[in-house]
């Protein structure tokens, strides 16, 4: 965590915080919250979706579950938000991770539906939109849907295999379409000729 600066709150504490403050139904309001900053934790999330604290993965699904209800993006930066402190983490990528996702109807009807691995939900469409990025020398794509708020989930590779198979042509693109939005892919032109 080069250049942060660790803080005293621990995982613990923040976590009391955050289960006093998300006793309410639905997801807790932390874009109401406005805590001072105290820092940053040594808590990261790696690519896989795993949560670390302390350099040690955190085993308790419920724990990771409460932490991710709290985590805020404000910038490029992601923090851990409760009513009375915030503490940035260093997130690899994407908080999230896509693990599935169900399919209704076909062509410009259909809808798609993920599913991140702590139990999120997202419809893509223009609230939730797809995009995928390419890595500038391997060309590997990776995909995101907007989970919520500034938050997006990396779609894992089984999923991107299964959603390719679902796409279609349009305007020149090889992409998805959920809700009536179109989300490209890759030019039409750059796919392989069979």
């Amino acid at each position: 965590m080069s250049g942060q600066n660790l803080v005293t709150p621990s995982a613990d504490g923040l976590a009391a915080s955050a289960r006093a403050a998300t006793k309410k139904k639905g997801p807790p309001p932390v874009h109401l919250w406005n805590p001072p900053f105290c820092g940053d934790l040594d808590m990261r999330i790696a690519r896989d979706g795993t949560w670390f604290y302390l350099g040690t993965p955190i085993g308790r699904f419920e724990l990771v579950k409460l932490f991710s209800s709290i985590l805020r993006k404000d910038g490029d930066a992601y923090f851990l938000v409760t009513p009375v402190e915030k503490v940035g983490i260093t997130v690899d990528d994407a908080p999230f991770v896509a693990v599935d996702f169900t399919a209704e109807g076909t062509g410009e009807s259909q809808v798609l539906t993920f599913e991140t691995h702590v139990g999120d939900t997202a419809i893509a469409g223009s609230g939730h939109p797809i995009r995928v990025s390419r890595d500038p020398e391997t060309g590997e794509p990776s995909p995101y849907i907007l989970i919520r708020a500034n938050l997006e989930a990396l779609i894992d590779r089984k999923s991107f295999y299964r959603l390719v198979e679902r796409g279609s042509h349009h305007d020149g693109w090889f992409g998805l379409w959920s809700s009536g939005t179109f989300f490209r892919i890759i030019p039409s032109d750059e796919l392989p000729r069979d």
